[in-house]
């Protein structure tokens, strides 16, 4: 069987080239006679793997100076204790809950301190963003977080909230480079790199520098601590070696591919194509408020459980994998990452348009 079309919220799709290129050097990296799997982190060859990762993502992204890059692994959810670990000085901080992920790091940070909701769109199932641009944020407020994407849902914020001054942090794992972003209006930019970089098991942190201090909340863990991480260039213990390897690799496929205005075009493209479908169909229906749409997670639905799951099934058997959507919203869910190629998406529709023919009432 050849590749299918791989339309997985995350574990997601990767360039082809780069799982050609990575599976030819699996034996031999570049003429050190062994694998990237089998080598120290400590060896001359690994540093400069991790140091050229950082580069061509500090390239990519813009990253000033005064912003550390850490790579380091418990995925997104890990960091939904560390951020208050680390950042909860006054023991109070600002969520503002889109989504499950958002509400899991909002539920988190009320071990730490006072997690204030400062706005939620839980009433419409996620389906929105809500206003954001005259918030009631208490002063001495730590930070405000959001979870820029909401994968579930398929809600974006364009733009960021008005955070009135206080640290901005962003939980960006589900578009991570999908779009430009201006690093300096975050404190901390994180995301797990499993749906649109690499494979599970990193996670990358840019934090500005300002933020990393020693003043952790007591019984903080070492490993926890973020300054530890900066110190040591993201190399205190064993890092996540091969996933950081392959982010390398896929920073290396954006920059040919154009960089981050070149991606945004591809994506908005890419989305365009399904969302006009979504638009016209009478059967199927995109679920979100349109300009809160994700470029990367497109939730629809037929308003019928059993065609639901009849499409599902017929989209499987003829090569479109993964469009069951969650659990927590039902219908389907495509994510349409940097890497699914526009074609996917094309023959998707197509499908889509001829399921709708043969199941009309």
């Amino acid at each position: 069987m050849g590749r299918i079309y791989n339309f997985s919220a995350g574990p997601a799709v990767l360039p082809e080239e780069v799982l050609q290129e990575a599976a030819d050097e699996m034996l031999d990296y570049r003429g050190c006679g062994m694998s990237v799997m089998e080598m120290s982190h400590r060896s001359k060859v690994y540093e400069t793997i991790i140091k050229e990762a950082e580069a061509d993502l500090r390239e990519i992204m813009n990253i000033p100076d005064n912003y550390k890059v850490l790579f380091l692994q418990g995925g997104a959810s890990q960091q939904f204790a560390m951020i208050p670990m680390n950042l909860m000085k006054n023991r109070k901080a600002g969520y503002i809950v889109t989504g499950q992920w958002a509400k899991k790091a909002f539920q988190e940070a009320k071990i730490y301190g006072e997690a204030i909701e400062l706005a939620s769109s839980a009433d419409k199932t996620f389906s929105y963003i809500p206003d954001c641009s005259d918030l009631d944020i208490p002063e001495d407020c730590d930070y405000v977080y959001i979870c820029e994407n909401n994968t579930i849902y398929g809600t974006k914020f364009k733009p960021p909230p008005d955070t009135k001054g206080h640290t901005l942090v962003a939980d960006v794992s589900s578009c991570f480079l999908s779009e430009p972003v201006d690093v300096t209006k975050y404190g901390v930019i994180y995301g797990g790199v499993q749906k649109n970089i690499g494979p599970a098991g990193v996670v990358i942190v840019i934090i500005r520098e300002d933020l990393i201090t020693e003043d952790t909340l007591p019984g903080t863990p070492t490993m926890l601590k973020y300054k530890i991480h900066a110190d040591n260039n993201s190399l205190y213990n064993t890092p996540p070696a091969y996933g950081i390897y392959i982010c390398g690799k896929v920073f290396k496929w954006i920059k040919k591919m154009g960089g981050l205005t070149a991606m945004k075009e591809r994506n908005e493209k890419k989305a365009k194509i399904l969302y006009d479908f979504l638009d016209e169909s009478k059967m199927f229906k995109g679920t979100v408020v349109k300009k809160d749409r994700s470029l990367m997670n497109v939730p629809f639905v037929t308003g019928d459980a059993e065609l639901d799951a009849k499409f599902v099934a017929e989209a499987k058997a003829a090569g479109f994998e993964n469009l069951k959507g969650h659990r927590t919203v039902g219908g389907m869910r495509a994510s349409i990452y940097n890497a699914m190629p526009i074609e996917g998406v094309e023959k998707l529709v197509e499908f889509m348009r001829k399921f709708e023919k043969e199941n009309a009432e």
